[in-house]
């Protein structure tokens, strides 16, 4: 996402596309990444291989959606997106969502409220995608999971078990083309960063990786202000939800 927010020249917190809960969830897990050393996640990322299958069938999941969302096809990309969400979502979320948007709400890098908008959620579809694929079952990984790792989770969820939001997701993604250039953006960023790590160049991966903080770096201390609120708010309420059964 940081990646395809700086090739359109974007401040995402600044543009009315991005208001709302799950959006200063991606923002604020962007910015946190940004403002850590490169290797951090370079090591994370190239000596893992299952991380390096995650990496390569997230691209994958990405490219497939955004091909299905250019074509128009609503009925394979919904079918598509529906069960995923089955295959995932059906037999383990129970009781409580994770996180909600009125706990998001609170943790805007934004300094001018906006109404939320319509949006696709492509990076979010598509991890669901990618867990479905792989035959992952996320909430069997909470015990050993990072606040990171739940954010997500508790992400993916609220936008799966909300129908409302569910619908207007792949209702935006056929029909609206606002996001089309930043979706495009970002398939673009999903295929380069794994083609990185398929590489186990970690020189290339620092190349990426500081380019990218380099433009963010401005914005870096009000957003780890923020980000750390957000992840002591959301690691508590996950750590909750997990002891009574998730």
């Amino acid at each position: 996402m940081g990646t395809a927010w700086a090739a359109n020249n974007q401040f995402p917190w600044e543009i009315d596309r991005y208001v709302g809960g799950i959006e200063n969830a991606k923002i604020n897990i962007m910015m946190r990444i940004y403002s850590n050393k490169w290797h951090v996640y370079a090591g994370l990322a190239i000596l893992n291989p299952a991380a390096q299958r995650q990496i390569r069938q997230y691209a994958q999941s990405v490219t497939d959606l955004y091909k299905l969302m250019l074509e128009g096809r609503r009925t394979e990309f919904e079918t598509r997106i529906r069960s995923a969400g089955a295959a995932v979502f059906s037999s383990d979320a129970r009781g409580d969502l994770l996180l909600d948007d009125a706990l998001l709400d609170k943790f805007s890098l934004s300094q001018d409220p906006k109404q939320r908008k319509p949006n696709n959620h492509l990076s979010l579809l598509a991890i669901v995608d990618c867990w479905w694929k792989l035959g992952i079952v996320p909430y069997n990984h909470m015990i050993c999971s990072t606040p990171l790792f739940r954010i997500w989770l508790g992400v993916t969820e609220y936008l799966y078990r909300n129908e409302l939001l569910l619908s207007e997701a792949i209702n935006t993604a056929i029909v609206d083309t606002s996001f089309r250039s930043d979706d495009l953006e970002f398939t673009f960023a999903a295929r380069a960063w794994s083609e990185c790590v398929s590489f186990g160049s970690f020189d290339a991966y620092r190349d990426r990786f500081e380019n990218i903080q380099r433009y963010f770096a401005p914005r870096f201390e009000d957003a780890v202000r923020m980000g750390n609120e957000m992840i002591k708010t959301i690691a508590q309420n996950t750590k909750s939800s997990t002891r009574n059964g998730l």
